[in-house]
């Protein structure tokens, strides 16, 4: 017997099962289907395990240095799949509280592949759901007044370079190695490639980093592009930049993989044990029965309204599947904001100029709004402050002083366009920037803002009366 619902999430992902949360606090009957596991990429194949790595690459880094700290350390080793136990036991700890979630918020779970139905006896529109059960048994029908799209992405590779779990990886094989490849090329320089290089390069790799664009981590900022370069080259990563790979030379033989590039006006060869292709992801669009709707398809994203609305009104998507800014804590904020346009609430359109966004190497790197060259671009005036962590105390214990806040604003308001940070714990930092300029804060105000002493969000402050040739450490 089908049964009916105020919304339907299909894909329980971050984005997704806080979608079904808001949903049903505000008394909504829900659902969601999820053919994987609760929690979706970022919890068991994304920013969890991939964090939980990073943390375990900190720990052994910081142990084989211990003696800059007074503190010596004989014998320090790698067990590598203890670091792979650990990732496992912090996802299955999380995994457990969204099932938990879902129970306290009395939202019905459907595991299985989840298809939305053109118009049938069940509903003159489209938009009911066909679920395949996972573990066999009949199928489910669902008849939602309201869908959520929220299926997520998964990695792209590029045409010829297939993905073979063994010597070409994406970030979900690289995820499941038993062992340290001890070489490794990453193609693709953008935020995933760079955790990755920084992480393996901890572990021991030989990290080799090809990137078609002309610096790494392109959306950044270029000040903090070069600063990231420079500080995981001091840590042996090597870098090509304007290198064109070219996938059909990929060869496979007794234990190492090579592939050729051009770059610097020449072809190239490049060998490893691995390669992990790093360069974006492409959203989860088929199989889901869109092509039962009048839902379209731009670029290989579904096409939304500011309120995340399809071209069926009644049927929504958020996340990884419909483009922009593919984060975590972006989707669970489309997720939101589509719950309550549902529920018809006077909700505000997302304004992604204020979205911070983080990148969990060694350095740790952050921003949020306007690098110094898109302001430029869309004609402001601007003045920059820059502070570095070498003056700041609480770095120098951290023994962490690389890096720096640099702040964006325009010249004619004082407002603040962008901030961007490298350097020691600023992912944890890029809040404060964030609060400024959902406030639309003046750079004078920021640096105004009292901050403790010794903490490293005095950066923040100095950087802010920095814009205005006023920092005091410098």
């Amino acid at each position: 017997m089908a049964e009916e619902y105020d919304v339907v999430v299909l894909g329980g992902g971050t984005g997704g099962y806080v979608a079904a949360i808001r949903a049903a606090q505000l008394g909504l009957k829900t659902a969601i289907v999820e053919k994987g596991k609760l929690g979706g990429t970022c919890l068991h194949k994304g920013c969890i395990p991939s964090k939980a790595l990073l943390r375990s690459a900190e720990v052994y880094s910081t142990a084989k240095n211990s003696e800059e700290f007074g503190v010596s350390t004989e014998g320090v080793s790698l067990n590598f799949m203890k670091v792979q136990e650990r990732k496992q036991k912090i996802i299955d700890g999380l995994h457990s509280g969204v099932q938990q979630l879902m129970k306290k918020g009395k939202i019905d779970v459907f595991e299985g592949l989840g298809r939305i139905l053109g118009p049938s006896i069940f509903s003159p529109m489209p938009g009911t759901i066909s679920v395949e059960m996972n573990n066999g048994t009949d199928n489910e029908m669902l008849i939602p007044k309201n869908v959520v799209v929220a299926t997520g992405s998964r990695p792209r590779t590029l045409p010829g370079l297939d993905i073979d779990g063994e010597y070409v990886l994406s970030s979900d094989e690289a995820l499941e190695l038993t062992e340290v490849p001890k070489s490794i090329i990453i193609v693709g320089g953008g935020v995933i490639g760079i955790e990755w290089a920084s992480m393996l390069c901890d572990f021991g790799s030989k990290v080799t980093v090809i990137e078609y664009a002309d610096r790494i981590i392109p959306t950044e900022d270029k000040e903090v592009s070069k600063e990231m370069e420079r500080l995981l080259k001091k840590r042996g990563v090597e870098f090509v930049t304007k290198a064109k790979v070219l996938a059909e030379t990929v060869q496979k033989a007794d234990g190492e993989v090579s592939i050729k590039a051009e770059a610097g006006g020449s072809e190239q060869t490049f060998t490893a044990e691995k390669i992990l292709v790093s360069v974006g992801r492409q959203a989860n669009v088929e199989g889901i029965g869109l092509e039962n709707t009048d839902i379209q398809i731009e670029k290989g994203f579904i096409d939304v309204n500011e309120f995340y609305q399809t071209k069926e009104s009644h049927i929504y998507a958020i996340g990884d599947v419909i483009g922009g800014l593919q984060l975590a804590h972006v989707a669970s904020h489309e997720g939101i904001t589509a719950i309550e346009h549902i529920f018809g609430e006077n909700v505000d359109p997302i304004d992604y100029n204020t979205v911070s966004k983080c990148i969990y190497s060694s350095p740790e790197a952050a921003s949020v709004g306007l690098t110094e060259q898109q302001a430029v671009d869309q004609g402001f005036e601007v003045k920059t402050g820059k502070f570095s962590f070498r003056a700041i105390g609480k770095a120098l214990v951290y023994g962490e002083s690389d890096g720096f806040v640099k702040i964006v604003a325009d010249k004619q308001t004082d407002d603040v366009l962008g901030v961007h940070m490298i350097g020691p714990h600023v992912t944890d930092m890029i809040s404060e920037a964030g609060l400024a300029k959902v406030l639309d804060a003046a750079a004078w105000e920021i640096g105004h803002t009292i901050h403790p002493h010794p903490t490293l969000s005095e950066a923040i402050g100095e950087a802010a009366l920095a814009v205005d040739g006023k920092a005091i450490h410098s």
